[in-house]
């Protein structure tokens, strides 16, 4: 059996992104060969799965550090510390109660198309999600490739959006509710958050992608709200179209990987009387590099 042939395999799914790495285990002492097929694959197909995986917290920490420096867990409204209390690079997204109290954040409503912590000056790169419980519907995960998103736009609104910046309003989480601390949004042009460009550059390679965070209090400076709401509305249209999109059906073991850079989220409701429960941990990212007119 030749070296290639040892090594885990990358199967691109059938799908605007995303690839599996088939034969990994993150469990194994020595996971260097896994994690250079799973780095390979997040490179080239933005979202990358490994199935069957059997981690305790250590283990996803030691798997997450080889894609940089990880970022501690944000304070929630939901879970006073937001994290594990020995692992706070650990978010816990569940709706599962114990002793009365919710164990994480998120709950099992819709969390809709959002990139993680845009809202902040330096966003992530990296997303890891872990699958420890799932539901037997629902719940499910999409992503959408921002690439594609962008070179869908016909030349004239390229121009347009070209060296535009947008607000990325930190107030509200991704299921809509108000964070721990913060008021009440009545106007996104005075909405709490960091500014990006809207169009951003991968800094090796030079493509395009688009850079929208959430849709909710979104501002585009320099617009009036009217305009920036409309154009906004033109430029999400292009967004969640079906061929720019996949979703993954989640099992237990199955961990995620995404690249919070160049793609976009949303997760489907789910009966809040299943339970589910999933370990993120995030990496820390660099600041949105723009493009030039």
């Amino acid at each position: 059996m030749s070296l290639s042939e040892q090594l885990p395999r990358i199967d691109a799914f059938d799908a605007p992104l995303g690839a599996e790495v088939v034969g990994a285990d993150l469990s194994g002492d020595d996971i260097r060969r896994d994690v250079a097929r799973t780095k390979a694959a997040l490179d080239k197909h933005l979202v990358v799965r490994l199935r069957g995986q059997k981690l305790d917290e250590a283990s996803l920490i030691a798997f997450s550090r080889h894609f940089g420096e990880l970022q501690p867990a944000p304070a929630s409204e939901h879970y006073s510390a937001g994290a594990i209390e020995r692992y706070p690079e650990i978010f816990v997204v569940s709706n599962i109660r114990e002793n009365g109290r919710v164990i994480g954040t998120l709950g099992n409503a819709e969390a809709e198309w959002h990139t993680d912590m845009s809202y902040v000056d330096v966003p992530p790169g990296p997303t890891i999600l872990y699958a420890k419980e799932v539901t037997r519907s629902g719940g499910e995960t999409s992503l959408c490739n921002m690439f594609l998103a962008y070179e869908a736009l016909p030349e004239a609104l390229k121009r347009r959006v070209a060296t535009l910046r947008c607000k990325h309003d930190s107030s509200y989480t991704s299921a809509g509710d108000l964070r721990k601390g913060a008021d009440a949004v009545t106007s996104a042009r005075e909405a709490p958050g960091a500014i990006h460009p809207l169009v951003r550059v991968h800094p090796v390679n030079g493509r395009r992608a688009l850079y929208l965070g959430r849709r909710r209090n979104a501002y585009l400076v320099g617009l009036s709200e009217k305009d920036s709401e409309a154009l906004l509305d033109e430029l999400w249209s292009y967004v969640t179209r079906p061929e720019h999109i996949w979703t993954q059906q989640w099992q237990v073991g199955d961990v995620l990987l995404w690249d919070n850079r160049w793609t976009m989220h949303h997760r489907n409701p789910f009966d809040s009387g299943e339970r589910r429960l999933m370990l993120r941990t995030q990496v820390y990212g660099e600041r949105p590099l723009a493009a030039s007119a």
